[in-house]
């Protein structure tokens, strides 16, 4: 049977996610959506021309596999071709170490075709990738969709379009802080290791963190790891998008019909963090109700996880009175949400960013030293720096 649902994944052009390994292990993924009309890729365009793109790894390797995705596109999307090497910065300038460029394949050939909704993969390359490094994607487009496109438009990290079929990035170039294309990177890790997949909202995806400067909580969770060589072969995969919902409504595929996309479909994955539902009940009009639709969710994840091998911790709502968010319905349902991820025992432990970071004075806001903008939602660099470290290791020993 277990061979039997293996052949299924794979048919489906799913990847099984598997317990600690010495195989392909994913080291960075984003979550996917349809670019929105003013997330779209500025003049020039993508089509005919050149696009770098700079992601920062958790764990590193010996080898890597680059995945890209035309899940959203309506058209054939035309790669001409490919190149990696290591990014001089996190994103501030295009500028690589161009002697670690490294071109990448597809069933051996240089270029291939993405049709609608499909996803490719690169042939494995030998490359040393380091703990978080970070690395350069260079795609040469042909004809892509200038409308439907797939993105991550809060991707927290310049990108730079070139001109034409080149590698010189030296000239002036177009800029837009969003990914396109890219979907996850694997690799072929040194010592044993596991990944932990987090589905999240814009708190996940960074929103009030430093543009190019990766402190994302999923970052500082990743660096907390490395520090310690009980954890240190762990990556950490952020599937957070900007306005998401759990239920419905929102921006992006909803949590709920993500899942197991993002969480059961990349090598390695041994935990899960889920941690979203400030959307939802922001949005809702009876809040509890909403709370209770949550549950079932997660109930559902927690149980399709432990079928895989895979852990689930719940992480608990933070808090967002002073945003418009906030009514005592919208807080009721927060706290009923909390209070049973917390106390109902259907996860394998709790992460309680709730506590980590809101008022000590007045716990159903935010502690203001942790605010962006003052908006009472979204925390500043020091405030997921806060909630990466803060989380305890020993859940993943």
């Amino acid at each position: 049977m277990k061979r039997f649902l293996l052949v299924l994944a794979l048919a489906a052009g799913l990847t099984p996610a598997f317990a600690q390994t010495r195989d392909w292990v994913t080291t960075w993924a984003t979550a996917l959506q349809i670019a929105e009309p003013h997330n779209r890729p500025p003049e020039p365009g993508l089509a005919g021309n050149s696009f770098r793109q700079i992601v920062q790894v958790s764990i590193g390797g010996k080898a890597l596999r680059l995945h890209l995705s035309n899940l959203f596109n309506a058209d054939p999307t035309d790669i001409l071709g490919v190149e990696i090497a290591v990014a001089k910065t996190m994103g501030a300038t295009p500028e690589i170490d161009e002697a670690t460029t490294v071109k990448l394949s597809f069933d051996g050939h240089p270029s291939v075709t993405m049709y609608p909704g499909q996803s490719v993969v690169s042939d494995p390359v030998a490359f040393p990738l380091e703990d978080r490094m970070n690395l350069a994607i260079t795609i040469h487009f042909g004809r892509i969709s200038s409308t439907l496109l797939t993105s991550h438009p809060g991707s927290r990290t310049t990108s730079y379009i070139a001109d034409g079929y080149t590698t010189d990035f030296s000239a002036p170039v177009a800029k837009t802080d969003h990914w396109y294309t890219i979907s996850s990177i694997d690799v072929k890790p040194r010592r044993r290791s596991a990944a932990i997949a987090v589905l999240g909202d814009s708190i996940t995806d960074g929103r009030g963190t430093t543009t190019n400067g990766q402190d994302r909580w999923t970052d500082q969770l990743s660096k907390s790891l490395l520090s310690d060589p009980a954890t240190r072969n762990l990556s950490v995969l952020n599937f957070g998008l900007g306005g998401n919902c759990i239920l419905r409504g929102g921006l992006g595929p909803t949590g709920e019909s993500r899942y197991v996309r993002d969480l059961f479909c990349h090598p390695g994955v041994k935990y899960i963090i889920l941690f979203e539902g400030t959307n939802d009940l922001g949005g809702s009009r009876d809040a509890k109700a909403t709370a209770e639709g949550i549950k079932e969710v997660w109930t559902r994840i927690v149980q399709e996880a432990h079928e895989r091998g895979i852990k689930v911790f719940g992480a608990t709502v933070t808090p967002v009175k002073g945003n418009g968010y906030y009514s005592p319905d919208h807080e009721a349902g927060r706290v009923a949400l909390n209070e049973w991820i917390r106390t109902s025992g259907v996860f394998d432990g709790v992460i309680d960013f709730d506590r980590l970071v809101a008022d000590p004075a007045q716990p159903d806001r935010l502690d203001p030293a942790f605010l962006y903008q003052r908006d009472w939602l979204h925390l500043n660099a020091a405030g997921y720096e806060k909630m990466g470290w803060g989380i305890d290791r020993a859940l993943f020993r």
